[in-house]
């Protein structure tokens, strides 16, 4: 812009001061000055716009600083944005999204897709997911997310980019594996205690349905006791009182051959040898089952939470074991 001092005369000589009272001259006050304005450029062309920096509150963005990504997201509940770093080699998509309900409880289901639409596992890690854009589903509500792309890396970078990352994942795993066994023997407890609790009524259940089943098995066997020892006097009061032993001795074959064939068709249908064992264990768990039904107790349930206590103080032992240096379960136990 070009400026002109002056009026459109600029050439004119100023007036002379004019001599006040006593013969002395006093100044004159300075003359207005007009300040003129001209546009210089080539008026063809017309201005250009002016655009904003200021990102949409609606939107989520990508951003890099310190070396680590910067997901900056609105949450639906508080109205505002949330910035979450993000560690590419550690965290995972699951635990990002977990991030984002711990923050927002309003957020009531969330997701991770594909630029196509196909849904990303919570096991990926966040350092493989943003190497392409992907879209975030809160609450129904899908965003386009776009991620700034990254300079490729040349083998020889890659591979020692790899030999560090191992490194350091090895220096993590050795400072940090004592922590890591303390929480895992804590959770480990935890889940035990919630076991046994799921477990307690239905032991209590389980033990009067098997009292039951014991006393009828003891009624059973008592009772097929007596039946052979009717057999028994009947036989001898038919041989020595009624009839003779002559008459006496087909009759008794006949009930031994009868035997031998019950005891035969038995094995055809079970498939175990006739034993007085074997055949109390069978009818123990008929009615067992049978009581079971009776009085709603899940057996499937039942098993399923015994194998999951079994395995638990499986993996418990093993953790202590590690973290304790193999000392003795004895002495375990003393510490707990």
């Amino acid at each position: 812009m070009m400026l002109l001092r002056g009026g459109p005369r600029p050439w004119r000589l100023a007036p002379l001061p004019t001599p006040g009272p006593g013969g002395r001259a006093y100044p004159r006050p300075p003359a207005s000055q007009i300040f003129r304005g001209k546009i210089c450029g080539n008026r063809k062309y017309y201005p250009s716009p002016f655009y904003s920096t200021v990102v949409p509150p609606d939107e989520i963005t990508v951003n890099y600083r310190y070396g680590l990504p910067l997901i900056t997201l609105p949450l639906p509940s508080r109205k505002e944005r949330c910035q979450f770093v993000v560690k590419p080699m550690l965290s995972t998509v699951g635990s990002f999204l977990q991030d984002i309900q711990n923050e927002d409880k309003g957020v009531k289901t969330a997701a991770v897709l594909t630029a196509d639409g196909c849904k990303i596992s919570a096991s990926t890690l966040m350092g493989i997911l943003l190497m392409n854009d992907f879209k975030l589903v809160i609450n129904k509500i899908t965003y386009d997310v776009h991620c700034p792309k990254q300079e490729i890396m040349s083998s020889e970078h890659a591979t020692e980019m790899e030999t560090m990352m191992s490194l350091v994942h090895r220096l993590f795993t050795a400072i940090h594996f004592d922590e890591y066994q303390k929480k895992k023997e804590k959770c480990l407890l935890e889940k035990i205690d919630h076991l046994k609790k799921q477990l307690q009524p239905l032991e209590q259940l389980k033990a009067t349905i098997e009292g039951r089943s014991e006393a009828r098995i003891s009624r059973l066997l008592w009772t097929g006791l007596a039946l052979l020892s009717v057999q028994g006097g009947a036989l001898a009061w038919l041989t020595w009182w009624v009839y003779s032993w002559d008459i006496m001795e087909p009759v008794t074959y006949f009930i031994t051959v009868a035997n031998s064939i019950a005891f035969f068709a038995y094995f055809l249908v079970t498939r175990q040898d006739y034993t007085y064992t074997a055949v109390s264990g069978r009818q123990f768990l008929h009615f067992f089952y049978k009581k079971s039904k009776q009085e709603d107790f899940d057996v499937e349930q039942y098993n399923k939470l015994k194998d999951d206590l079994d395995k638990a103080k499986a993996a418990l032992k093993r953790v202590r074991r590690t973290l304790y240096h193999q000392l003795p379960m004895e002495e375990l136990d003393d510490k707990n």
